[in-house]
């Protein structure tokens, strides 16, 4: 096979050396614009788990870097004045120029043929001259560029500043440091790399870096700017720069996220950099293209089916992986770009937030890498929240909302039974209610319970607007109260457009064949094309409306219910309001966010004022619509605010179903992101949902202060005693369980000591 590599860093060159390690008949060439000795970028990061990745494909490039890097298992976090040691991650440094040497010796050495110098045109004359093309030429691609159409790259220009420097400082952790300064704050991310050298990258937001005057200085004043800011950790020494060539503010860089929706056209294909980027505040830009080369590698060697096939291959296996890499890199990425939003936090949390920013290490990685770091966090966690100081699980910490304590962090989120007769509680409901409220949660909400009739999402949906329902639910939240443990939520809500239909299991939105009633919502809009047309509404309906919610939050305090939810999320009547693409009115309701929110916030109000004073109430807000033109999270900041400034004491964080075009980034914890912001811009609690599944997950979400509480909705369908598992797993005792079950919980602290105990191949 005769194979051009455009592009010689570490992508190509690593791919260059499986092929002709594998295959010493292929002829390989590797084309380099640059020379070989033009250097570019400092030290390079990689993991000790991905450093056993590369040993796998090729023990003496990994035996020759190991006599090369510089290994350090602590992260040194310096804010406000004190330091922070984290250790236990195991990361290695190597120069860049030095991992580049090595690669290409080795690739020298099994005949590859290296060609520097040598600028990069066109790949389609050199796709006709070779069996295969690869695209290793970096994030400003030639290859990409020129079937753009076809790759379909979605090219995202970052918002922060950075510049790329060098320091003979010889550092013994990784640093993370931030320095605020009359214009913002900037933050420095350095690590040593061989015996002389140091990295030292300074990065702060684009405002900041303009209102410095860092757009208007030549190189050297900038670095001395750094090294000024910097001075107590470079102990006198220097930072120097290796962008001799560039002149003015061009040493400052902004980073390129770039995701390509195809990576292989006919028989050229795209690796690294011109592929996808990661950013470096995660060390995985270089670890990313390496592994693209070794999955690139093993498809070629597969001889089943045609180059096109093979390359097909390659993207399906590898893009997967690469994806949630990306994912953690734009999570740690977006962190650093959103600094002032995590300054505020107490520097113990400040440095949890920062250490577990990628959602890809949670407090159970912390503490397997460091259990003394994660102790000394969890004591002042318990002692913060008002605990005497031990190390307490953070999701056992109680939580104060408004004159309502909880006792942990655990809260059974509302979810649809779709099992009332005429808005009425069944026994069902009482089960149900009653196992996940003898479960350990601290608070258990119930599913959306409809203000009226006709503000049913379907004919099974619960009510709260007569006697008999009102009975029916104080016989619930006695219960719950009476056992022992459990607060109980009452979550209100109005349908709107999305009422009228079918039980879920029947054809979810799909709208009532026979006893439909008719529908309302600020503008006559369908959900689906197979609903009906809502009414606009009249200001003598949100009259109506607004009564009803008010008489349901009476009948709501009588039944003893310890906190009201006010339902305004997910495409139903109060969230149709808010969001644009679903309120078109032109009156004094519509419009900009302020009379888009005018109406759901005088609904608010009226029920605040009807809800006994001394217990809290909350607000669901979808964060986001996921649509072109709909809500953002900067709207929810927003609308959180306003929330806050009339009385509602913590905002529950939802996002999406408003409209049937959303396209959401589902994953791990994927709407967490939304509560974060929420709450540490708008500044009010939040309780944070979406694809929360594992106690560390709840631990690592609460200890680093992107929500207060966790609200789980399928774990506690499956396992109504989620939370007292949950406990045991973690060795947590002071957790109350329900008397009659207590020689259940000695079992099962029995049987997981006995299972911890256990090898991993029994």
């Amino acid at each position: 096979m005769r194979i051009a590599c455009l592009g010689g860093g570490p992508a190509g060159l690593f791919f260059s050396i499986l092929a002709k390690q594998a295959h010493p008949d292929w002829q390989v060439r590797v084309i380099e614009r640059n020379r070989p000795d033009d250097t570019f970028g400092w030290g390079v990061v990689f993991s000790d788990r991905t450093m056993e990745g590369f040993r796998a494909a090729d023990p003496e490039v990994v035996d020759q870097i190991e006599r090369a890097f510089r290994h350090w298992d602590d992260i040194d976090v310096h804010f406000r004045g004190r330091r922070f040691t984290s250790g236990g991650h195991g990361f290695c440094g190597v120069s860049r120029r030095r991992l580049l040497d090595i690669l290409d010796r080795r690739a020298a050495g099994l005949g590859v043929e290296l060609c520097y110098g040598v600028e990069l045109d066109t790949p389609d004359g050199l796709a006709r001259e070779h069996d295969l093309v690869i695209g290793a030429d970096g994030v400003h691609s030639v290859t990409r560029t020129r079937h753009e159409a076809h790759f379909n790259p979605r090219i995202d220009v970052r918002k922060c500043r950075f510049i790329w420097l060098g320091t003979r400082k010889r550092l013994d952790a990784f640093i993370f440091a931030f320095k605020q300064t009359p214009w913002g704050w900037f933050n420095l991310h350095a690590y040593r790399f061989d015996d002389e050298w140091s990295t030292f990258i300074v990065e702060t937001p684009e405002a900041t870096w303009q209102a410095a005057g860092l757009d208007r200085m030549e190189p050297a004043a900038a670095i001395a700017f750094c090294a000024d800011l910097f001075a107590e950790l470079l102990d006198g020494h220097p930072l120097v720069s290796n962008a001799r060539h560039l002149r003015g503010s061009a040493v400052w860089l902004r980073f390129n996220r770039v995701l390509c929706e195809r990576w292989w056209k006919d028989n050229m294909v795209l690796i690294g950099d011109a592929a996808h980027t990661a950013h470096f505040a995660i060390g995985s830009g270089t670890k990313l293209a390496m592994e693209d080369a070794i999955a690139l590698a093993r498809a070629l060697d597969q001889t089943d089916g045609d180059i096109p096939t093979r390359l097909a291959r390659y993207q399906a296996e590898r893009e997967v992986e690469a994806l949630r890499l990306q994912s953690a890199a734009r999570n740690r990425m977006t962190w650093f770009e959103d600094i002032e939003r995590y300054v505020g936090l107490e520097p113990e949390q400040f440095v949890f937030s920062l250490l577990t920013g990628s959602q890809r290490v949670g407090r159970d990685s912390l503490r397997r890498r460091d259990p003394a770091y994660v102790d000394g966090f969890d004591r002042w966690f318990a002692a913060h929240s008002g605990l005497t100081p031990r190390a307490v699980p953070p999701m056992f910490t109680p939580f104060r909302v408004g004159a309502l304590t909880l006792a942990n962090r655990v809260a059974v989120a509302p979810m649809c039974m779709y099992s009332a007769r005429d808005g009425l509680p069944t026994d069902f409901h009482f089960a149900h209610y009653a196992a996940r409220g003898t479960g350990g949660a601290g608070l258990l909400f119930t599913e959306m319970t409809c203000i009226s009739p006709d503000a049913r999402i379907t004919p099974g949906c619960t009510g709260l607007w007569n006697d008999d329902q009102q009975v029916a639910w104080t016989r619930i939240v006695d219960f719950v109260h009476g056992a022992g443990g459990a607060r109980v939520a009452l979550q209100l809500g109005h349908a709107g457009r999305k009422g009228a239909t079918r039980l879920a299991w029947d054809g979810a939105d799909q709208p009532l064949a026979h006893g439909a009633w008719p529908t309302i919502a600020p503008s006559p809009l369908p959900y689906t094309p197979q609903s009906q047309v809502a009414r606009a509404m009249t200001r003598t309906d949100m009259d109506a409306v607004r009564d009803a919610f008010v008489a349901a939050t009476r009948r709501g305090a009588q039944a003893g219910f310890d906190l009201l939810e006010l339902h305004a999320a997910h495409g139903y009547l109060l969230s149709s309001f808010l969001s644009p693409l679903t309120n078109q009115r032109d009156d004094a309701y519509g419009g900009d966010l302020e009379h888009r929110c005018r109406f759901p916030l005088e609904v608010f109000a009226a029920m605040r004022a009807a809800w006994p004073a001394e217990r809290p109430m909350s607000v669901r807000l979808s964060a986001h619509d996921w649509v072109p033109g709909g809500l953002v999270p900067d709207d929810a900041v927003e609308i959180a605010r306003r929330f806050k400034a009339a009385g509602v004491d913590i905002v529950h964080v939802s996002s999406g179903q408003v409209s049937r075009d959303e396209a959401p980034s589902y994953g791990r914890m994927w709407q967490v992101p939304l509560s974060d912001k929420i709450r540490n811009e708008a500044g009010v609690p939040t309780i944070a949902v979406g694809n929360i599944f594992e106690p560390d997950h709840v631990n690592t979400i609460i200890a680093a202060g992107r929500a207060d509480l966790c609200a789980l909705g399928r774990p506690h369908l499956v396992d109504p005693m989620w939370t007292l598992r949950a406990a045991a797993a973690q060795g947590y005792r002071d957790v109350a369980w329900p008397r009659p079950y207590g020689a259940g919980r000695v079992q099962l602290e029995r049987d997981l000591q006995r299972a911890a105990q256990l090898p991993l191949d029994a």
